[in-house]
């Protein structure tokens, strides 16, 4: 039988769209029902009221309700392994952190690979934490603070919010990079650790979060020598980062979103036009700005490219220093 060239480019044309429809049709319908995003953590954290903040206007944007859901344990890892496991249709998501770049080396044996079993849909916020020191200390800047730190070593405590967190690790690559000797005092919790270094017990805590430390340092009580992250917060404008002083150095606290691998790749660009759109928005600006933090818009392939460099990063300071599990 004998077709003609206009019939069978038609055909073939046909043909090779075909396998298309269904993830066409799949992420237009998408989402059908509630979508949720995991958060690894307690209520009230820093993870939880980012995944709020989006969570509202994402809400508006795909007319479903996004509902967050905290599912805290084991750094996060109980969180992750809920969205690993859940069905890849766009309607599980996940809060991803530093949490999940450092677990990636400091848990010897997990269920799960980020890398691998988490596709990215893209940024949120990025943090810019200080590196904060109590008035006692007399450094006014990082040069100074290093000088004192070499001339009474191991006489500096250094505090965190717990082993192998974002301070903690700051911290680490800090001492690593800057030649000095602290001693690391790690707390059950950033409050806690913030509280005595109000109150003298400790003296610097590398990384802490703005917006708990804003005020304090405004009241005289804190003195930030640095901001950690890799470029001045609008906040502190005239505070400098540490890399300005030690070059490579940063430091940040980043929050995206993340879809179980096999995702359907029409609803991860769905959802991250959705959040990129949402972050154009000024009043959330202006929210974030308040929490010391800036949108952080990203592609997917340029999120996972953030992913893999802070793994790897950590994965270098965590054996460097020798961070163990308690």
């Amino acid at each position: 039988m004998k077709i003609d060239r206009r019939r069978f480019l038609h055909l073939a044309a046909g043909a090779a769209a075909q396998p298309t429809f269904p993830l066409v049709a799949r992420a237009q319908a998408y989402p059908s029902r509630p979508v949720r995003i995991i958060v690894g953590f307690p209520p009230g954290g820093a993870q939880d009221i980012y995944a709020r903040l989006i969570g509202q206007r994402l809400s508006e944007r795909v007319r479903q309700p996004v509902i967050v859901e905290n599912r805290p344990g084991a750094s996060g890892n109980i969180g992750t392994e809920a969205v690993v496991r859940a069905a890849p249709d766009g309607h599980t998501l996940l809060l991803l952190g530093p949490p999940n770049a450092i677990n990636a080396t400091f848990y010897d044996k997990l269920s799960f690979n980020v890398v691998h079993d988490i596709q990215p849909v893209g940024g949120i916020v990025r943090e810019f934490p200080i590196m904060a020191v109590n008035p006692s200390v007399p450094a006014k800047t990082v040069p100074e603070f290093i000088v004192y730190a070499k001339a009474n070593p191991g006489r500096l405590h250094m505090a965190s919010s717990g082993i192998a967190t974002g301070p903690h690790l700051a911290g680490e690559l800090f001492k690593i990079m800057a030649g000095v000797e602290l001693i690391h005092v790690p707390y059950r919790g950033a409050s806690l650790a913030l509280s005595d270094l109000l109150g003298g017990q400790v003296q610097v805590m590398i990384g802490t979060s703005m917006s708990a430390a804003i005020e304090h340092v405004r009241a005289g009580k804190l003195r930030a020598l640095a901001v950690t992250a890799a470029t001045r917060s609008s906040i502190l404008p005239d505070v400098p980062t540490v890399g300005e002083f030690i070059p490579g150095f940063e430091s940040s606290v980043w929050f995206g979103l993340g879809a179980p691998r096999n995702t359907p790749a029409g609803i991860i660009d769905r959802l991250n036009r959705e959040i990129n759109t949402v972050l154009l928005d000024p009043n959330l600006k202006e929210r974030f700005a308040d929490l010391g933090a800036a949108p952080m818009p990203m592609m997917p392939a340029d999120f996972r490219r953030l992913i893999v460099e802070e793994i790897e990063k950590w994965a270098k300071v965590i054996r460097a220093a020798n961070v163990k599990r308690e």
